[in-house]
């Protein structure tokens, strides 16, 4: 449940889902048969179904990312009243605090394009990340970095092209690098996408917050 070091790899979800080699992989919400509502199936590059993100129940605000078996991979749950946009995400279908593999959250409160900053588990302190999600301005790519270093593991750009192999919205293609859990890079793109879909989250800590916020500018 953490990079391994030696090896430069990435595991975190199961080494399974790792590689010698770069893969590719594309994104896309509402496909047909796959995706439910608003959420994602990722695919390879023949167009084989591999994961899709499905809710757990009608009203769960909590999400599952499946393999193409329908197995359970990890579970992602939004921590209420959060103004940093927070997630923790879980091995398999639990939401146990023995199985969080890592949390998600904004980098800051109020930002011009998102970024976010990913924490293991194992990094109890979380002074410094261990990855950081980075979106441009028009959401059409992202690219995760490994802790604030230039080491890119992964890059997501919206591809118009990938339609011909799968019929879906919001369509990406997804490069994961060589040794690279490519499990976890799909999670972290279905957490990008819940805090880029707008919510009800003017929940009074964000309100609270954004007044603060305000006021400290208009004092300074």
């Amino acid at each position: 449940m953490a990079s391994n070091q030696a090896t430069n790899s990435i595991v975190v979800i199961s080494p399974q889902y790792c590689a010698l080699y770069p893969v590719e992989l594309y994104t896309a919400k509402e496909v047909e048969k796959v995706t439910e509502d608003r959420y994602l199936g990722a695919f390879d590059i023949n167009g084989n179904n591999i994961f899709k993100v499905k809710t757990s129940g009608y009203f769960s605000s909590r999400l599952i990312l499946v393999d193409a078996a329908g197995v359970p991979a990890v579970s992602l749950k939004p921590v209420k009243f959060s103004c940093h946009r927070r997630w923790k995400v879980y091995r398999g279908d639990s939401s146990e605090p023995r199985d969080l593999l890592f949390t998600v959250k904004k980098s800051q409160y109020l930002q011009c394009k998102i970024k976010l900053d990913v924490f293991l588990a194992s990094n109890t302190t979380k002074d410094i990340c261990d990855f950081k999600i980075k979106q441009t301005y028009n959401e059409k790519s992202c690219v995760i970095y490994r802790g604030n270093s230039g080491n890119i593991i992964a890059e997501m750009h919206k591809n118009k092209a990938v339609r011909d192999k799968v019929r879906g919205k919001d369509t990406f293609s997804v490069t994961v690098s060589p040794n690279v859990d490519h499990a976890f890079v799909i999670a972290m793109g279905a957490v990008l996408n819940e805090v880029n879909t707008p919510s009800s989250c003017s929940c009074c800590c964000c309100v609270a917050g954004l007044v603060e916020f305000v006021g400290a500018a208009a004092g300074s």
